[in-house]
C-alpha cells in the first residue's frame, strides 16, 4: 500500500485555496478597473506582490484560464433556474435571453475581459458561451428526438444561437442605441424562434410558439 504524504496533501489543499482567493481577487479587480485590468492591479487587490501571485499560477495564461473557469461556474449557478424551462417556446426563449442579457450587463467588464484576453480558441478554455450552449444543445437534442427528427443539428444550432446573442449583446453594450433592454430581448427572441421554427418545419413539425410546450418525454408519449 502506498503511504499518503500528509504534508503534501495539506500543501496541495493550501495551494488550491490560495489560487481560489487570488481568482476571487481578480474578479473584484476586473469589476473595479475594467477588462484591461493589469496583473499589478490584481495583485494589489489580493494584497500581495506580483511575483508572489505568480507562485500559484503558471504565468498569465494560467491565471486567465482560472478566471474563465470561475466565470463559467458563476454563470452556471446564476442561470440554474433556466436548466429546466417551462411554458411556450416564446416564453422559454425570452426567459433564457433576458436572464443571459441580465448576466452580461451586470458582468459587462468580466464579459469583455473574457472575450479580449483569453488565449486559444473555444476548445482551449472554459467560458460562459460554452456553459450555456452545451446545456441548450442537450435541450434541443431532447426535443428534436421527441419530435422524431434527427438531433444532429442541435449542437450547431445551440452554439450558433449563443454566439449570435453574445455578439449582438456585446455590440449593444459597446454602442448603446435606441433599443431598450426589453426591446433587444424581444428582437432576439423573435429571431431565435424563426431559426428554430425553420428547423422544425424542415422536418415536417409545426409548433405554435405561444402555446405551452410539453417536456420532451411528454412529446414522445403523445406521438407514440
Amino acid at each position: 500500500m502506498t503511504k499518503v504524504d500528509g504534508r503534501a496533501a495539506r500543501w496541495a489543499g493550501q495551494q488550491e485555496r490560495r489560487r481560489a482567493e487570488f481568482v476571487d481577487a481578480a474578479l473584484a479587480a476586473i469589476a473595479e478597473h475594467g477588462p484591461d485590468v493589469s496583473t499589478e492591479q490584481i495583485a494589489e487587490r489580493a494584497g500581495v506582490a506580483r511575483t508572489r501571485l505568480y507562485r500559484h499560477f503558471d504565468g498569465a495564461a494560467d491565471l486567465q484560464r482560472a478566471i474563465a473557469q470561475r466565470a463559467a461556474e458563476l454563470v452556471t449557478a446564476d442561470l440554474a433556474p433556466l436548466w429546466h424551462p417551462e411554458g411556450s417556446p416564446n416564453e422559454m426563449i425570452s426567459t433564457v435571453i433576458s436572464t443571459h442579457l441580465r448576466w452580461l450587463t451586470e458582468h459587462a467588464h468580466l464579459h469583455r475581459y473574457l472575450t479580449r484576453t483569453l488565449p486559444g480558441g473555444p476548445d482551449d478554455r472554459p467560458d460562459v458561451r460554452g456553459a450555456i450552449a452545451r446545456h441548450l444543445s442537450g435541450l434541443f437534442t431532447g426535443y428534436l428526438t421527441a419530435f422524431g427528427l434527427d438531433p444532429a443539428p442541435a449542437d450547431t444550432i445551440a452554439f450558433g444561437l449563443v454566439g449570435y446573442v453574445e455578439s449582438a449583446t456585446t455590440r449593444w453594450l459597446d454602442h448603446p442605441g435606441t433599443l431598450s433592454l426589453a426591446q433587444l430581448t424581444g428582437q432576439l427572441t423573435g429571431t431565435i424562434w424563426a431559426m428554430l421554427d425553420h428547423t422544425l418545419r424542415a422536418g415536417g413539425v409545426t409548433v405554435d410558439p405561444d402555446q405551452p410546450l410539453p417536456l420532451p418525454d411528454e412529446v414522445s408519449r403523445g406521438s407514440s
